[in-house]
This record gives C-alpha cells, sequence and structure tokens, in this order.
C-alpha cells in the first residue's frame, strides 16, 4: 500500500480533533492506537460547559475526548509503517492517470478533492453554503472540556467552540454571523490567496474581545482566516477502481460531526469491504452501503445544528441563560435524550420555567376546530371558549385553518426548503403589518417551521404556534420548554391515527 502525501509529515490545519466515547470504541475495535494515544496525550471530558452573560451551566452525559492534530498525525503515521505502508509526502498526484496500475485507488484528499472533481460527472457531487462566518484558533488558556462562550460585542454576537486537546493548549473556534463580520471589519483578509498566512487583525480583535474568557492568554494561529462552513454530498463514493471518503465524500458542521471522526469510520468500512469482497464493484458498493447511512444520519443532525448557529444571536438576545442552554442543547435531541444524559440539568431547566410561569410542565390536548392543539398549562395559562387562549396573561386568538388571513389570526405555510426562507420571511412580515393576533406555522420542514415561528415570536413579537405532522410529545416539550413556539398543534387526523 502506498500513501501519496501532498504535504510535509508534520504539516496541519487547524489544532485538535474530538471524538464522542462511542466512535473512540468503534475507532478501538479496528485499532487500538487512537485509544492509546489519547489515554498518553490526549484530554478527556464527560460535561459540556454553556457560558452566557455571566452564567455557566454545565450539561453531562456527553463523554468526549481530544487530541492535537499533530499527535494524531504521528500516531497514524507511525502505526501506517508498522504495518507497511509506504508513505511519500510531499508528493502531488498532478491526476487518476498517474495512478494507473494500482488495484483501488482512494481519494482522502479533504474537502477540496481534487479526486472528486475529476470524476465528477460519475460521483455527481454537490454541497450547500453556510450563511454563518466561523475562524479556527488555538489558545494557551485551558479549557476543561467542550465549551461554549457566546459575547457580545458593539457590533453583534460572537461565539466560542473551545476544547482541550493537549496538556498546554485549547481549541478555539469563532462563529459568527456575516453582518456581524462585516460591521467589526474583519472582511479585509484576502482568502483567496494559497494557506499559510493568517488573519491577523481578526487574531487582534478576538484576544480583545474575549480577554476575560481567556485570562488574556492570547490566540495562536495556524493558517486562520475566516470562511463559510461548506455541507458536500456526493450521489455516489466510488466509480471504477476509485473510491472517496471523508471530506472529500461528506461533510456535517463541526459542532455534530468531526470530519476527523467520519473519515476513520469510513475507512474502517472500506477497509472491511475490500476483505470480504472478492469482486472489487461488489466491495466498493458495500463499503458505501455500510458508511453512508451513518454520514446520512449526522449530517441530518448537523443541518439543524448549523442553522443554530446562523441565529444563536437572536437567542442570545431573547433568552435567559438556561433557557438559552436548553435551546442549544436541543438543536439537534429532544429533551427527553438531554434527561437521561444529565436530569440534573434538565431539573433545573423545569425549575426554571416553574418560576418563571407559577406552574408545572405538563401537556393538555385541547381541541380547536378540525386541530388538536397540546399545550404546556405554565405557558396557556387559562383555557379561553372556542379558539381563544389565555397566553402568559395575553389573549391569544389562534389562526383559522384556511390560508391567509383567518378570523383569529394568520395561517402560514412554511417553505419547503431553507432556499425560501427569506422570501418566506418578508411574505411574513407583508402579513404582520395587519396585526393578527397570532402566527399559527405549518407545511415545510421540521426546521423551516420552526425557523418561521422563532421569526415570529423572537424578532417580530407575535405569539406562535407550529403544526406538527405527527403527535410526538418529547417534540412538543421540546419545542415549548426551549422557547421556539408558544404552542404546538398536532391535525386531528394524526391523532385518531396515533390511537388507532
Amino acid at each position: 500500500m502506498v500513501v501519496f502525501e501532498r504535504n510535509r509529515s508534520d504539516d496541519t490545519f487547524g489544532f485538535g480533533v474530538v471524538f464522542s466515547d462511542a466512535t473512540l470504541a468503534r475507532i478501538h475495535e479496528a485499532d487500538p492506537v487512537l485509544l492509546r494515544g489519547l489515554q498518553d496525550q490526549g484530554r478527556h471530558w464527560d460535561d459540556i460547559e454553556v457560558r452566557l452573560k455571566g452564567d455557566r451551566l454545565r450539561v453531562g452525559g456527553n463523554g468526549m475526548a481530544a487530541i492535537s492534530r499533530k499527535t494524531l498525525l504521528q500516531l497514524l503515521q507511525d502505526r501506517a509503517r508498522e504495518v507497511g505502508v509506504d508513505l511519500r509526502f510531499e508528493a502531488e498526484v498532478p491526476g487518476l492517470r498517474a495512478l494507473d496500475g494500482y488495484d483501488v485507488v482512494v481519494g482522502s484528499d479533504g474537502a477540496n478533492s481534487r479526486v472528486r472533481e475529476e470524476l465528477a460527472a460519475e460521483l455527481e457531487p454537490s454541497f450547500d453554503e453556510a450563511t454563518a462566518k466561523f475562524i479556527w484558533f488555538g489558545t494557551p488558556y485551558m479549557f476543561e472540556g467542550l465549551t461554549f462562550v457566546h459575547k457580545q460585542s458593539p457590533y453583534g454576537t460572537f461565539a466560542v467552540h473551545g476544547y482541550p486537546i493537549s496538556a498546554d493548549v485549547s481549541t478555539f473556534i469563532v462563529e459568527t454571523d456575516e453582518a456581524t463580520w462585516q460591521a467589526a471589519g474583519l472582511d479585509e483578509f484576502d482568502t483567496t490567496q494559497p494557506p499559510g498566512p493568517s488573519d491577523e487583525k481578526t487574531r487582534a480583535f478576538l484576544e480583545d474581545l474575549f480577554a476575560d474568557e481567556i485570562d488574556g492568554q492570547g490566540l495562536l494561529v495556524n493558517n486562520s482566516r475566516w470562511a463559510n462552513f461548506r455541507t458536500r454530498r456526493a450521489r455516489t463514493w466510488h466509480a471504477g477502481n476509485v473510491a472517496i471518503l471523508g471530506d472529500a465524500a461528506h461533510t456535517a458542521h463541526f459542532s455534530v460531526g468531526s470530519g476527523t471522526k467520519m473519515a476513520m469510520e469510513d475507512a474502517i468500512e472500506l477497509a472491511r469491504a475490500l476483505t470480504e469482497h472478492d469482486d472489487l464493484e461488489t466491495a466498493l458498493r458495500a463499503y458505501e452501503s455500510a458508511a453512508r447511512p451513518s454520514v446520512e444520519k449526522i449530517q441530518g443532525s448537523a443541518r439543524p445544528s448549523l442553522s443554530w448557529w446562523e441565529h444563536f444571536g437572536r437567542y442570545h438576545e431573547a433568552f435567559e441563560p438556561t433557557q438559552f442552554a436548553f435551546h442549544f442543547m436541543s438543536r439537534s435531541i429532544g429533551r427527553d435524550k438531554i434527561a437521561r444524559r444529565d436530569p440534573g440539568f434538565i431539573a433545573e431547566v423545569d425549575a426554571h420555567w416553574r418560576a418563571r410561569h407559577g406552574a408545572e410542565p405538563r401537556h393538555t390536548p385541547m381541541a380547536l376546530g378540525d386541530v388538536h392543539f397540546s399545550k404546556r398549562v405554565v405557558d396557556l395559562v387559562e383555557e379561553g371558549s372556542g379558539p381563544s387562549l389565555e397566553c402568559a396573561g395575553t389573549r391569544l386568538e389562534l389562526a383559522s385553518t384556511v390560508p391567509g388571513r383567518g378570523p383569529w389570526g394568520l395561517w402560514f405555510e412554511a417553505p419547503e426548503t431553507e432556499s425560501g426562507l427569506p422570501t418566506a420571511i418578508e411574505r411574513l412580515r407583508g402579513y404582520l403589518a395587519t396585526a393578527p393576533a397570532a402566527v399559527v406555522v405549518h407545511g415545510g420542514t421540521a426546521l423551516t417551521r420552526v425557523l418561521v415561528a422563532e421569526q415570529a415570536r423572537l424578532v417580530e413579537g407575535v405569539p406562535a404556534a407550529v403544526v406538527e405532522a405527527e403527535p410526538d410529545a418529547d417534540r412538543v416539550t421540546t419545542l415549548l420548554l426551549s422557547g421556539r413556539a408558544d404552542l404546538v398543534a398536532v391535525p386531528a387526523v394524526a391523532r385518531e391515527r396515533a390511537h388507532a
């Protein structure tokens, strides 16, 4: 086996890599090299910490470990040499024709993969680009575990993903929205120049902004420059005797999925398939069939998480720290799963709810025409007659189930894709000029419904209900407790089907 690496043996871009305990167990089963390295040189933690407005909240049950990229690279290179791999560094491959004669070619050449682009007609790659901006630094400040720090600047909100990767360095990733980035004057660095130089103006700005959070210890650079995250996909991951894996085949936002972790899991499945099948085409199909479901699950979780990072400024303004932390933790998973990981945190969230609303959180189904609304009594304090309710002391008149403006409010259809959100929100603002008492959001997807509802309730100040396709008590609880909706509705036919 030969590995052609275009960089030097110790070149890395970024600082650290994070693995969940479940991922480590799977990788260890294939080869113990990583787990041994983490035990000797990595860092492990169980809690996620959220820092906001002077408060620090911790959520347990999230076992993770991290290691520096340089250390990981050295461990993998040493292990490859042990098993007889021929490692060739600073070896640029001009194209796939240069690899004629090899039985199998594996393109693991990153998000900007040349192999993928050369085979684009067969692989059919695509990508979606996020609106949020991110930049990657390190810092000598030692976070205790995965830590999210949110800070208001004169220009808007910035957020940090920080975590320790060794005994003396932490990763320090910063995100913000484009308007804030431009207002702060951080759009001057030329990102089209080749890898190497870092954005020193941004480093100075962020060192000053987060000085208190890192005890003035400064930031470390390594090709540190702003970018927009791209979620990549491909219709297929193989063509002929060529397979792609890792970022060359797929990406998922780093708040949910580590590209290194997914690449290693891909490699495990590819090696297994090549071992179990003599026919190459059968092997490559088996590899893709085995690896793709996990990747698609991670990408599915990553999309709402990425969306959260595109809108976190509004959550920073709207929520107190406890509700903000729950909103953050529930961006990809529901309340029940969080409660299994850390029942104490959920007890704190519920206590915060009781303190605000003076009642225990519980559900009461209520029929309104042909729509059943599941309401949390602490949010909807007193039932009214017909379609009217008392909502936290304010009269809330619900929408009719006909398109457009009904006799009690606005019935609004969410777009089927996120690309349709800007147009939908402009249309929503036009309708809200007529001052409906509430907005009921239906159609679209689970994510677009929530984003329209949050636009109504958090930005426009109008109570919002979300119509869910199926009666899911955990999702209802999560939507209401997190502040994503004031009310959750389930069509009567769905509720009847569930109880049939």
